[in-house]
């Protein structure tokens, strides 16, 4: 059956399309999406203020969320600084693993010997925990940007390489024939083929790699820093400034929050018939 009020254009085979919603009906319908984690959230807010006031917790060990607040307003220049900090170490580490996955995952769908040779040294580099050699990045590349980025690079990297290979292979087979049947070369084929279709699983990557990619420059932060949220979260935990650690965290998960819907726009925008299809465009009437 269809949900009331569904307004269908036609009907094969017991599948039914909608109608494309207007301007007004998206933003209501965005509305009526988002109010369930936006309820959750204020629930887990409620129940953060209902440990502090009840005082389960010293305040010392969990401040209240309006103290968090206070300090984050106190002094919003010192945490603007060090959030944009870590915003572009992050941002440069997703960009160069974007860049060189993507590579990576070309050459190794198109060379076999590659892949076979390739893909072992991906996997073992990825399960060595980043937060133990990230001290030696620092030794190496010193106290500056770069240890940061490189890290945020090793851990942004594999989604993006995975998705965007798996995405390569996904395409329907028959459609390669066809397309070298009407003289496509080999580029054509990826341009219009192979690299569109694997726009989805891309993204899909993207999406754990911007959170990733936060992890990383934070963790870079935490061996070796003058600045950055990192820095700041250390700074406070040895003065036992908990409001401080607190608002660290929330700026820190607020980046990540942020740059995921950013990519999941991008998605929405650059691929509007993949986001169409999942978004409940297409209907079953069985």
């Amino acid at each position: 059956m269809v949900s009331q009020g569904t307004t269908l254009s036609g009907s094969v085979a017991g599948v039914a399309e909608r109608e494309r919603l207007g301007p007004g009906e998206r933003v209501r319908d965005a509305l009526g999406r988002s109010w369930r984690p936006v309820a959750l959230l204020l629930a887990c807010l409620a129940a953060w203020w209902g440990i502090t006031v009840l005082r389960l917790v010293e305040p010392y060990l969990v401040p209240s969320p309006v103290t968090t607040l206070r300090v984050m307003s106190g002094k919003p220049g010192y945490l603007w600084h060090h959030t944009w900090v870590t915003t572009y170490e992050t941002l440069l580490g997703l960009g160069i693993a974007v860049a060189i996955g993507v590579l990576a995952a070309v050459v190794m769908v198109y060379s076999t010997a590659v892949e076979r040779t390739l893909y072992p040294v991906l996997l073992f580099a990825q399960v060595i925990p980043k937060i133990a050699i990230a001290p030696l990045f620092v030794v190496w590349l010193g106290f500056g940007i770069a240890p940061k980025v490189v890290i945020a690079v090793l851990i942004a990297f594999f989604p993006v390489v995975i998705s965007m290979v798996t995405g390569l292979k996904a395409v329907d087979p028959e459609m390669i024939e066809l397309s070298a049947t009407m003289g496509a070369g080999p580029l054509q084929t990826f341009a219009k083929i192979r690299f569109p279709a694997s726009l989805p699983h891309l993204f899909a990557g993207l999406k754990v790699a911007v959170t990733l990619a936060v992890t990383g420059a934070v963790v870079g932060e935490f061996v070796g820093a003058n600045q950055g949220l990192g820095y700041v979260i250390l700074q406070a935990n040895g003065n036992l400034d908990t409001p401080m650690l607190f608002a660290g965290l929330l700026v820190m998960s607020m980046i990540g929050v942020v740059l995921f819907v950013i990519v999941e726009l991008a998605e929405k925008l650059l691929l509007p018939w993949h986001a169409s299809r999942r978004g409940d465009a297409v209907t079953t009437t069985y």
